[in-house]
């Protein structure tokens, strides 16, 4: 450490889909894994290799979920890819030729611009990367570059499931499948929807009647696995109001916060406690559970997540909502935030790069100035922005993100004056030494669950609840087991059972962006699994597995083939 410093800075990245693959192709299913690798990931890798290979260390503190991971090593994904990327250069290249019959110059290199774009990609792709992006986020990480954390292993909204039992298989399904991939065992984890629970008498919020029982807070389940922080929002910690990310993005949620904030009172703001700095939280009197946590600052998160005040609705960036039929291609500039679709400008390349250069200057500015500001007025203490978001707000929402991010990670580094570190780096230096308490919540408005649970899915609720019970008595009794039979039967429960509890399908039915598909996921994996447990039935009377349910199991297998060993090694059954 330079003795200029004056803080640190970090970048936390999230990399979430659910799981698409042999789920549909368009308009929901696996054009979203396509999208999202071509517009983000893959952009994000070129970045922090650019800056290696120009001599900068760019830590970065990145999150790659169990579920994505399996997805980007599937054979299905690695081929279909390909055959997306090359379509998109084809339809790139049938909107050339409309445009050449329209005469419009600008069109005509615009459609060149995505042709080069996908080809560009594919190349990346193929020899750059190998076909494998797990694999070069990992030699990022070996090379002291990048730091990796996982999650839970399906994204399952870890407060609202029943049963303890439930968010030991999320973590340490989510761990195991760190270590196959990465081949070490992770020190932090994002909490899906940066959602915590303290310990304490819990109450089934859908079946009122049950009697309410003791459950453990979420850090102790993490300390009890090895993970050594995770990632809040910052009302968790300081109260006020959280700062809503997606309601101004959703029209459904819009609608739901109406509802709920009549009833919602935010708590008042701590001041004694500081978004610059981790602490240690427990939510036992003992305090023997102990995780750091680090906390988003709202000033910086702002600056990327606003769309009306924030850098990505510039009116010279790319129009993410206005796309060119067939192709889904862009054409136009946001021109104002305010301007309906049919008002949008046409995208003009060379306007960008200046407003990039003032983006990114303002905002290293305002990550220095934070931390000048809490430096000198906290005895000359180190602080820590940490600066949280979907990484594929980078690239797939915000076409020109990962260019921000190269000009933010380079200019940091190179201001003698303010530091980049990851989150586990930060942790070592400097051990948080205080200890809080932080109340149950998420990121987001009311800080509560009212985007997961919620008139329009309580029932998915209710179904989730019921195989919980059920799944309970059948772990524990096979547990151990070595008929291999009944452990292939179990492995393929538990794998719908995790995919059936993804927080995904609840945000997607709240948003309206996909509900009819999230809807058909909750009941095909809720069906599945009860037709599985029909067949353990069998089995376990007549130590005979039946053709049709040979069939059956061998279905389920290639369709949803993810986390075999890690479910055997996490439920004993090997």
């Amino acid at each position: 450490m330079s003795p200029e410093v004056k803080g640190y800075f970090s970048f936390v990245l999230h990399s979430h889909l659910p799981y698409v693959t042999n789920h549909g192709i368009w308009p929901h299913g696996m054009d979203w894994l396509n999208e999202a690798s071509a517009e983000t990931y893959i952009p994000i890798l070129n970045t922090l290799y650019q800056l290696r290979d120009e001599g900068f260390k760019p830590r970065l503190t990145i999150g790659l979920t169990p579920i994505l991971c399996e997805q980007m090593r599937n054979g299905t994904f690695i081929e279909g890819f390909i055959n997306y990327l090359e379509n998109k250069i084809t339809m790139a290249e049938d909107d050339k030729k409309l445009f050449i019959e329209w005469k419009s110059e600008n069109l005509i290199r615009l459609s060149d611009m995505w042709k080069q774009f996908y080809t560009d990609i594919i190349v990346d792709f193929k020899e750059k990367y190998n076909r494998d992006l797990v694999n070069a986020f990992k030699i990022l990480q070996d090379e002291g570059i990048i730091e990796i954390i996982t999650c839970a292993a399906t994204h399952g909204y870890l407060p609202l499931l029943s049963q303890d039992y439930s968010i030991e298989n999320q973590i340490k399904v989510g761990i195991q499948n760190y270590k196959k991939h990465f081949k070490k065992a992770p020190i932090g984890i994002w909490l899906p929807e940066c959602a915590y629970r303290p310990a304490y008498n819990w109450k089934n919020p859908i079946f009122t009647d049950e009697h309410e029982y003791a459950r453990k807070g979420v850090e102790e389940i993490l300390n009890s696995n090895g993970i050594k922080y995770f990632v809040i929002d910052t009302h968790l910690l300081m109260g006020g109001e959280a700062i809503g990310v997606y309601a101004a993005r959703f029209e459904a949620l819009k609608m739901l916060w109406e509802n709920f904030k009549r009833q919602y009172k935010p708590p008042p703001v701590d001041f004694n406690k500081s978004p610059y700095r981790s602490y240690l939280v427990s939510s036992t009197s003992n305090f023997e559970a102990q995780v750091a946590i680090f906390v988003r600052d709202p000033k910086t998160s702002i600056q990327l997540w606003s769309a009306e005040h924030g850098y990505p609705g510039d009116g010279w960036y790319l129009e993410f909502h206005k796309k060119h039929f067939p192709s889904g291609h862009r054409y136009w500039r946001i021109t104002s935030v305010k301007s309906s679709l049919g008002d949008k400008l046409e995208y003009v390349p060379e306007n960008v790069e200046a407003r990039l250069v003032e983006n990114a200057g303002h905002y290293k500015q305002l990550i220095k100035d934070i931390l000048f500001d809490f430096h000198y007025k906290n005895n000359k203490e180190l602080g820590i922005v940490i600066a949280p978001y979907d990484t594929e707000l980078l690239g797939h929402w915000w076409f020109e993100g990962p260019r921000f991010l190269y000009k933010v990670l380079k200019w940091v580094e190179m201001d003698p004056e303010i530091e980049l570190t990851t989150c586990g780096k930060h942790l070592t230096e400097f051990p948080p030494i205080n200890i809080v308490h932080i109340p149950e919540g998420s990121w987001g408005e009311g800080q509560g669950h009212w985007i997961w649970l919620n008139e329009w899915t309580t029932w998915t609720w209710e179904k989730i609840y019921e195989i919980e019970r059920k799944l309970k008595a059948i772990f524990e009794k096979y547990r151990g087991t070595k008929d291999e039979n009944l452990g292939r039967i179990i492995v393929q429960i538990e794998r719908e059972n995790l995919l059936l509890q993804s927080s995904d399908w609840q945000f997607l039915i709240s948003t309206w962006s996909a509900r009819d598909y999230a809807e058909n996921r909750v009941a095909q994996h809720y069906n599945r699994i009860n037709k599985l447990i029909g067949i353990l039935e069998v089995y376990e009377n007549t130590k005979n597995l039946l053709p049709e349910h040979q069939n059956y199991l061998n279905k389920l297998e290639s369709i949803d083939n993810i986390f075999g060993a890690e479910i055997e090694e996490v439920l004993d059954l090997k």
